[in-house]
């Protein structure tokens, strides 16, 4: 089965992009997929039990990844019941040492760099940079997705406001 191109959906400085993968929409069931936390796969359906939010973003060695992901990982402090994760297509050894350089304890680092499974089944896949374009996914208890937040340029910050008040809704 071919992969779905889209365009017109991120742009990097400006310039469009191809995102490979479907458009999920709230009220879909959150595709499974397997990613690496150090050299352990996890299967996204593994991690179900509670309310979920995926902070989806295109390499920690940027700077505005690395303030999303230390944001919610600030915020996992406060959010009960909720896991959180930051997905990325950095090698699970770079996601490591991120971690522990930038104090990571709340959330969850998890690598697609090896099949990319994850980035085309969530219809975030880039296709011209091999990494992910940023979004954000809340996905609820009963694994459908309650809130996705695509931001249309891969330089810029999530709404971070409207991503915590959709995780919060979720959990209540």
């Amino acid at each position: 089965m071919a992969t779905t191109e889209r365009t017109g959906v991120v742009t990097f400085k400006g310039g469009p992009l191809t995102v490979l993968g479907p458009e999920l929409k709230v009220g879909d069931k959150a595709p499974d997929a397997s990613l690496l936390k150090g050299l352990e796969e996890v299967k996204l359906s593994s991690t179900g039990g509670a309310v979920r939010l995926l902070s989806v973003v295109p390499s920690l060695d940027t700077g505005i990844c690395d303030a999303q992901t230390r944001r919610f990982n600030e915020e996992a402090a406060n959010l009960s019941g909720v896991k959180v994760f930051t997905i990325s297509m950095d090698l699970p050894f770079a996601q490591g040492r991120f971690c522990t350089t930038a104090g990571i304890e709340n959330l969850t680092c998890l690598s697609d760099h090896r099949s990319a499974e994850f980035g085309e089944k969530y219809g975030v896949l880039i296709k011209e940079l091999r990494l992910h374009a940023r979004t954000i996914f809340v996905i609820g208890k009963d694994d459908t997705i309650k809130y996705i937040q695509r931001v249309p340029e891969v330089a810029q910050e999530p709404n971070f406001d409207e991503a915590l008040a959709a995780v919060k809704s979720a959990a209540a």
